[in-house]
C-alpha cells in the first residue's frame, strides 16, 4: 500500500544532511512551507544552499533559517526587500554567497531540472553582469544567454490539500512555485493544511500528480 503521509514535521525533514541544496516554496509568505521551514531549523542541518523566489522576511521563516547561519548559499531573483534585513547583513559581512538569477529565469531553470532539459537561451540578462561566464548566441537577430536547470536534493513546498499517494491541490497563489519545485527535486515534502481520502480529490483539480511527491505531512503534525 503507498502511503506517503510522515507523522511529524520532524520526521519529514529528518534525514536532510548538511550541504544539501533545497528549494522552498513561496512567493513572500503566500505558499510559504513556514512549519518545514521551523522543522529543519530545529533539526539543525548546516551548509545548505537555499533555491527560493527571495532571502526571507522579517526574522521567521527562511529569515530565522538565515540567522541561524545554517545557509551557505542562496539562489534566488529577489534578496532585498524592505524588511529583509538578515540577508542584507549577511551579505555585507561576506557570510552568504548569493547567485542572483531573474525571476522568469529562475522558474524556468527549475521546471527544465523537472522537465529533463539540459539547458535552454533566454534573452533575460544579455548584456549585463548576469551574464558574464555563460554561452551567448544570437538567435534570429536577438541575443541569449545560456541557463542552466537548477536540481535540489529536497524541495519544502506547501500545499491545501493532499492524499497519501502525495496528489496535491493549491488555494490560489500560494501555488506559485511549488509545482515545478516538486518536480525539480530527489526528495519533494509537501506541508498540507489537510490530509484526505483517496478519491476526494477530484482529478482534474489535482495540480502536483504524487509521482513528483515523496512525502506529505500536515502543517500541525508533531512528534
Amino acid at each position: 500500500m503507498i502511503d506517503k503521509i510522515f507523522p511529524s514535521l520532524e520526521a519529514a525533514v529528518r534525514d536532510i544532511h548538511d550541504g544539501a541544496t533545497v528549494m522552498i516554496g513561496g512567493f513572500g509568505n503566500a505558499g510559504m512551507p513556514a512549519a518545514l521551514i521551523d522543522a529543519l531549523l530545529e533539526q539543525g542541518a548546516r551548509e545548505l544552499t537555499i533555491v527560493n523566489n527571495n532571502a526571507g522576511n522579517g526574522d521567521t521563516g527562511l529569515a530565522a533559517l538565515l540567522k541561524a547561519r545554517r545557509v551557505r548559499k542562496i539562489i534566488c531573483s529577489f534578496p532585498r526587500q524592505a524588511d529583509s534585513h538578515v540577508f542584507d547583513g549577511l551579505y555585507r559581512a561576506g557570510e552568504i554567497e548569493l547567485e542572483l538569477t531573474p525571476q522568469g529565469n529562475l522558474a524556468e531553470r527549475i521546471r527544465a531540472a523537472g522537465a529533463g532539459i539540459g539547458g535552454f537561451f533566454s534573452p533575460t540578462g544579455h548584456g549585463t553582469l548576469l551574464a558574464e561566464g555563460k554561452e551567448t548566441r544570437e538567435i534570429n537577430g536577438r541575443h541569449y544567454v545560456l541557463e542552466s536547470p537548477i536540481h535540489a536534493d529536497f524541495a519544502l513546498i506547501k500545499a491545501h490539500r493532499g492524499d497519501r499517494w502525495g496528489n496535491l491541490v493549491y488555494r490560489k497563489t500560494a501555488r506559485n512555485f511549488g509545482p515545478i519545485m516538486a518536480m525539480a527535486a530527489t526528495c519533494a515534502i509537501a506541508q498540507v493544511s489537510e490530509v484526505v481520502p483517496l478519491g476526494e480529490l477530484d482529478p482534474e483539480a489535482i495540480v502536483t500528480p504524487g509521482i513528483f511527491v515523496q512525502r506529505v505531512v500536515r502543517e500541525g503534525a508533531t512528534a
